[in-house]
């Protein structure tokens, strides 16, 4: 009777898996579900777990400022399947070959920083998708295509379903083009990079607030995804509730924060 109900528990645990991945974490934020995620920098495997097991909806690896090592991502992105957590991967600057690798290796999206215009916009795009949206290089025998053994007409129509195409805005020059780069088809959403933002600000430029307010007024208008990346969830509660609908952890931000609280009965 036990090993009954300890399959039956079995059962219901891979037939939710199941459904899960069935809906994209592309469909889900279409459809209107606020979606919360860890940033996380090319880390071990334990951390994807802890992440997955906490229950996040999603875990964002970062490629750009992290080791772009497709090897690590690769297990990582393996690692997040078996708990049914879809992986992101923020990529470096102009690197289609990058977004390519990554998606053939299952992730569900990709972030591409430092989109400054319509065009550059449009390129992601193109890297992210299959002719005639885009220009990738059409597989099937690697992960997203499990192997080979998914149909040809199959993956194409899963794949332009399912892949999440989102770029950063992080300087003056994309706030200025931020509604043309939103009307770029096939872009689903957009986040600010707020340090870079700063950093890339000079004196004749719109203060960082400003900029940002104007980005994300141009996402609403535009009906695409705003995506917020935040250090704590009380910033995350008020990211929701001004309206984005993907909010994800800088991790390094909230764990170093963390380990400086724990300080407090030294000090």
């Amino acid at each position: 009777m036990a090993a009954l109900r300890d399959t039956s528990l079995r059962e219901r645990a891979d037939t939710s898996l199941r459904e899960r991945a069935d809906t994209s974490l592309r469909e889900r934020a279409q459809a209107g579900e606020r979606l919360l995620g860890v940033l996380l920098r090319m880390p071990a495997e334990e951390l994807v777990e802890m992440v997955c097991v906490a229950g996040h909806d999603f875990v964002l690896i970062d490629c750009e400022h992290g080791p772009a090592d497709v090897l690590a991502l690769r297990q990582h992105i393996a690692c997040a399947a078996l708990h049914g957590v879809p992986v992101l991967v923020r990529v470096g600057s102009d690197d289609p070959g990058m977004v390519l690798r990554v998606l053939d290796q299952g992730a569900e999206g990709i972030l591409a920083p430092h989109v400054d215009s319509a065009d550059e916009a449009a390129a992601v795009v193109a890297a992210a998708h299959y002719p005639p949206v885009g220009r990738r290089g059409f597989a099937t025998y690697g992960r997203a295509g499990r192997f080979g053994t998914t149909d040809a007409r199959t993956h194409l129509a899963d794949l332009l379903r399912r892949t999440l195409v989102l770029g950063m805005v992080e300087s003056p020059a994309g706030v200025g083009a931020v509604e043309e780069i939103v009307a770029t088809p096939g872009l689903d959403g957009i986040m600010v990079g707020p340090a870079d933002l700063a950093a890339a600000t000079g004196p004749d430029d719109l203060p960082v607030p400003a900029a940002i307010a104007r980005v994300n007024a141009a996402v609403a208008a535009g009906g695409k995804l705003r995506v917020d990346i935040v250090g704590s969830s009380q910033r995350a509660s008020a990211a929701f509730e001004d309206g984005a609908q993907i909010v994800v952890y800088n991790l390094a931000h909230a764990l170093m924060a963390h380990l400086t609280e724990l300080l407090v009965p030294h000090a």
